[in-house]
């Protein structure tokens, strides 16, 4: 059973910045793909950022991949996405998931159902 513990969250003014961290509770980071999802009220979850645990490469969505960051840290097995210029829209949950298939972030549907293990989720609020 794999662990996920989200932090970071927080409410910012539009054009501000947050870090959200994943802490992995698994052996290795190799043997996982992780993500971060996020879901704002009324609507779907939706993937923004994924990440090889194994190979470091990354998936992120268009809508965020000019602003958000994914990078992990093999030895502290965290996860973390860098969220910079935030804007109202990208206010929600963010939740961290992984899936021991670390080749899963190349499926560009990025479905929720595709990550078995996940987070109790961290709330982001950008205000203006």
């Amino acid at each position: 059973q794999v662990q996920l513990v989200e932090s970071g969250g927080g409410m910012v003014q539009v054009g501000e910045s947050l870090r959200l961290s994943c802490a992995v509770s698994a052996a290795t980071l190799d043997w996982y793909a992780i993500a971060w999802f996020r879901q704002a009220p009324g609507k779907e979850r939706e993937r923004v950022s994924c990440i090889s645990g194994r190979y470091g490469t990354t998936n992120t969505a268009d809508s965020v991949k000019d602003r958000f960051t994914i990078s992990k840290d093999s030895a502290k097995k965290a996860v973390s996405l860098q969220m910079n210029v935030l804007k109202s829209e990208d206010t929600a949950i963010y939740y961290c998931a992984a899936e021991p298939r670390d080749y899963i972030c190349s499926d560009h549907a990025g479905a929720a159902s595709n990550f078995r293990y996940w987070g109790q989720g961290t709330q982001v609020t950008v205000s203006s």
